[in-house]
This record gives structure tokens, sequence and C-alpha cells, in this order.
């Protein structure tokens, strides 16, 4: 049987203030992991309001998205069961809003931290994945894209 190819679709929230950028610390099958506030795109939704939405589950702050920072693609081997998943990110910049205080935080998030660029590339061992720090960078580096850049046909928001 032939099988389809189809990558796991995820989005991320780059988010900084006053020199640091919001990560978050998960409970992953391969212990605590640092990520960007980062989920799976849910069927119905764009990618800006899945970043939007996971921005806010992940870390209690409201998040509107201005620019894309980048789409990315990556593969990732789980090493306790050898599942091989591909990952097409895509990463956002923005407002950072409203926290909600007292909000519950997703099953499995630990914490959130405030990290410097230098905090965060000192810490890749502990990285999700390799594109927490390479989104980091695409942003020190001033890599924006118009919202435009992703268009979500309505088709989407649609149940068939």
């Amino acid at each position: 049987m032939n099988m389809r190819w189809k990558p796991s679709v995820t989005v991320a929230a780059i988010i900084e203030r006053d020199g640091r950028y919001l990560l978050v610390e998960e409970e992953t099958p391969e212990g605590l992991r640092l990520n960007n506030p980062a989920g799976h795109l849910d069927p119905g939704e764009s990618p800006e309001q899945g970043v939007v939405r996971e921005a806010l589950e992940e870390t209690a702050f409201h998040f509107q998205p201005s620019a894309l920072v980048g789409i990315y693609l990556s593969r990732f081997q789980r090493d306790s069961t050898g599942e091989d998943v591909t990952y097409l990110r895509f990463a956002y910049t923005g407002e950072l809003g409203r926290f909600e205080d007292g909000r519950a935080l997703d099953q499995g998030i630990v914490r959130t931290l405030w990290l410097t660029p230098a905090e965060i590339q000192a810490s890749s061992q502990r990285h999700r994945s390799p594109l927490v720090w390479r989104c980091v960078q695409d942003h020190l580096n001033g890599q924006r894209f118009p919202l435009e850049t992703v268009l979500t046909d309505l088709t989407v928001y649609h149940a068939s």
C-alpha cells in the first residue's frame, strides 16, 4: 500500500520584549524541553488564528501577529518509539497583549521563561527542536514577511 506523506502543520509565536524572548518549558517524551510558544494547527483555523490560540493556551498572554518570520520544514525521529515526523512550521512575530492572571496553561506546559538570545543559544541541548533557536535568529536578523504571504482560502472555515 502506498502511504501519502503528510507533514504535521504547526504554528509558533516568536515574542520579544526588552531584549528577551518568551519560551515555554514543556514535558515531552524526551523530558523537559524548551520551545517557542507553539502547537499544531487545528481544523477550521488559519495559521494566524492558530498562533493566537496557541500563544494564549501556552503562555496566558494574548498575542496579535504582525508579520510572518518564516516557514520552516524539519524532521524529527523520536528515540523512544522510532516515530518519524516532519513538521511544517509557520512562525509569527507580533504584539504581546494582556496577560490572563490565573489562567491554567496547556497540559504539559510547566512554566514560561523570558530568556536572552545568549541564554537561548546556550540552552540548545534542551530545545524541543533546532527551530527554536533558528526562529529567534531569523527574528533577530529582522526577517519579516507580510501576513498576506500566507493565504487561507475561505473553504478552510466551512465544514464539509
